[in-house]
């Protein structure tokens, strides 16, 4: 691919800057908070949720991988070196979310129940190097013990108990993480209990769920180092007419115990979106986690693209000053196409989205919208669409050393020739 200039990328930039200036945009100061603000990848892009545990049940949980690209991270290093690639083509200094089965126990089998910090010094000890943050999640499936659909809601005590260990060992975990990096891990909680079809009683499930939820934070950790979130979810597969973990429960747990509150791109109906319960749930919750995914038709979990629904969720966190009370985290997994390329659109297309918003000339925007000057409103956001802001993000990106434009792809395209290819 031609490679653009570093002359032609300032020349364009100039214009674009002073294009933005006549409507009261400082893009310099744009670019510079957008260099600040840290995008959580999903460690399960990499090797389509498989872990490292080996259970034998396979993917469980309503979850699918579809396609068998090839070059799947079959090892914890492996996948460091691919997130590395990725983190290489990234403006910015991002974090990472991992799930509790990718622990690393030196080829022995260790219950979910008896994972420790020392379990993850590989992954604290990397992050250390790469200076990122890292966040977690516990896996409530890919278990025997999660084989009838149903963990912490499960009417079996001792079902419940297990799952009930495995999330109090997930804090203590995420928590060790917070304190050995210096910054807070988001520890984030999704099970996949529900019903198939109808069920009779909704109740009980529902009020096991709270029971276990509350053992699992009973334990206080300091918010410094450690949040708590819950996930809901519409519905799942296995689960199509009853979610135990829904959205009205999870939001009434959250406001009730002072969690955090995570909303997924894919987790609601098909014409559903997120942007719009953002300030919503925020004008009741401290901070929210966002899992920004892309559902086709159903939650798909396809790669982040710049859809006009990711701009909105961009738009929403920037005009209301949320990006101290927002984490952005990424959930997506594509086994059809390159993993590291998968990783790096969806990441960019995130960045590109908060580009927008930053560049936006708000206070103009509000000012219409106050006088109920909706036709300039709408004018005005139409006129924005057509602004360089092409030019903004390509400067933005040489300024940070990484690759300009399509360029990216040329630097995969090596990597799967020198390495994914030989797995």
């Amino acid at each position: 691919m031609k490679k653009t200039s570093d002359s032609v990328i300032e020349k364009n930039y100039q214009v674009a800057k002073e294009t933005y200036a006549a409507l009261g945009v400082n893009t310099d100061k744009a670019i510079l908070k957008l260099s600040k603000i840290p995008i959580s990848l999903h460690c399960w892009q990499g090797d389509d949720v498989g872990g490292y545990e080996n259970t034998g049940t396979g993917l469980t949980g309503g979850i699918q991988a579809t396609g068998n690209y090839p070059g799947k991270a079959r090892t914890p290093d492996e996948l460091r070196s691919d997130l590395e690639m990725v983190y290489s083509l990234l403006p910015g200094k991002h974090r990472l979310a991992l799930h509790a089965l990718y622990a690393e126990t030196g080829g022995k089998r260790v219950e979910r129940t008896d994972l420790r910090p020392e379990h993850f010094n590989n992954w604290i000890g990397w992050a250390k190097n790469q200076k990122i943050g890292l966040d977690f999640n516990s896996t409530f499936f890919s278990h025997p013990k999660s084989a009838s659909g149903f963990t912490l809601s499960h009417r079996d005590a001792g079902i419940r108990k297990f799952w009930i260990e495995h999330g109090i060992a997930c804090r203590r975990i995420g928590d060790a993480m917070g304190r050995q990096l210096g910054t807070p891990c988001v520890n984030n909680v999704w099970i996949p209990d529900g019903y198939k079809d109808i069920p009779i009683d909704r109740k009980t499930p529902r009020e096991l769920l709270e029971k276990s939820l509350d053992a699992i934070f009973a334990e206080k950790l300091d918010p410094r180092f450690h949040l708590d979130s819950v996930e809901p979810k519409l519905f799942g597969i296995g689960s199509e007419s009853c979610v135990i973990g829904s959205h009205e429960f999870y939001l009434a747990y959250a406001a009730k115990n002072k969690t955090l509150f995570c909303l997924d791109a894919g987790h609601f109906h098909p014409t559903e979106v997120i942007s719009d319960k953002i300030s919503a749930v925020l004008t009741f919750l401290d901070e929210i986690l966002l899992h920004v995914s892309r559902g086709v038709r159903w939650d798909s979990d396809h790669v982040v693209i710049l859809t006009d629904e990711l701009e909105a969720i961009a738009a929403e966190v920037v005009r209301n000053d949320y990006l101290d009370r927002v984490h952005i985290g990424l959930d997506f997994f594509d086994a059809s196409i390159n993993r590291v390329a998968a990783w790096t659109i969806g990441t960019r297309c995130m960045l590109k989205a908060l580009l927008i918003a930053l560049v936006e000339p708000t206070a103009k925007l509000r000012e219409f919208e106050i006088k109920e000057d909706f036709t300039s409103r709408l004018a005005m956001l139409e006129e924005l669409k057509t602004l360089p802001v092409g030019a903004v993000w390509d400067y933005h990106c040489a300024q940070q050393g990484v690759p300009v434009g399509s360029r990216w792809l040329d630097e995969v395209k090596h990597y799967e020739a020198k390495v994914l290819s030989k797995r």
